[in-house]
């Protein structure tokens, strides 16, 4: 019973950050259950499931809150349906190579790219934001979603960031809304190959995961600078790349 209620509380805290802040949630996470003891083929799917369900929670709260607009034709809803349409060829391939593909080289390409997304970030670079680089952009991040359950935030909120007039909090609400499905599709395919993970892990992460998603927006909402919130998040990025470094080759 303790276990599980610090499992919900645990996945309630790193979904308030990553539907608040665009990341942090399987990335953070997927190594602290492992370390915890969980198997890696019970980790990966139960917070798939559980960030989908926090996911959509988040996104529903994002457009209330009007941190972003999903209404068809704006530019949040076409960001995050283009992304979506390309993570989809990704979670099938990611899914289905994930037991020969090497997770370190995959890993160190990822965190090299996030530590490059966020020096952009700091240092004010911009592109122009094209559909083939939002392609991009998802096919990777879902890639390695489908693969190790972490990265996918990073690359999608800090990618979007580079982009010429991307609106910070818009960039934040798109991968919440984009993440969800991907991370449902994902959940699916690895439950088709490795059947169901345990009850007493996928449950109480849903659960902490939807309360989270609910009040991060919130938070995001009451933040009023956009230049402090854009070099947090490069910040943070930067952060999550050295992160992934440390993990892959110094731990």
């Amino acid at each position: 019973m303790l276990e599980s209620i610090c499992l919900a509380a645990v996945a309630m805290i790193m979904e308030f950050i990553d539907s608040s802040l665009g990341m942090m949630y399987g990335t953070v996470l997927s190594p602290l259950l492992i370390l915890m003891g969980y198997d890696v083929k019970s980790v990966v799917p139960s917070i798939l499931i559980s960030q989908a369900i926090g996911g959509f929670v988040a996104s529903y709260r994002h457009h209330k809150l009007k941190n972003a607009n999903f209404q068809q034709g704006t530019i949040d809803h076409k960001v995050s349906v283009t992304i979506i349409w390309f993570g989809v060829f990704a979670c099938v391939i990611g899914v289905f190579v994930s037991v020969s593909i090497s997770p370190k080289v995959l890993n160190t390409y990822i965190a090299v790219l996030v530590i490059i997304i966020a020096l952009m970030i700091l240092a004010g670079k911009s592109l122009i934001m094209t559909s083939t680089k939002i392609y991009i952009l998802g096919f990777i991040s879902a890639f390695n979603k489908a693969l190790s359950g972490g990265g996918f935030g990073p690359l999608v909120a800090g990618g979007q960031l580079v982009f010429k007039d991307r609106s910070e909090k818009g960039a934040i609400g798109s991968t919440d809304f984009a993440e969800a499905p991907i991370c449902l599709l994902s959940f699916c395919l690895w439950l088709m190959i490795n059947g169901l993970p345990p009850l007493n892990l996928m449950i109480p992460l849903c659960l902490g995961s939807m309360v989270g998603g609910f009040f991060g927006p919130m938070a995001l909402s009451k933040i009023g600078s956009k230049d402090i919130l854009k070099k947090s998040l490069g910040v943070l990025v930067l952060i999550e790349g050295l992160w992934v470094i440390y993990k892959v080759w110094l731990r």
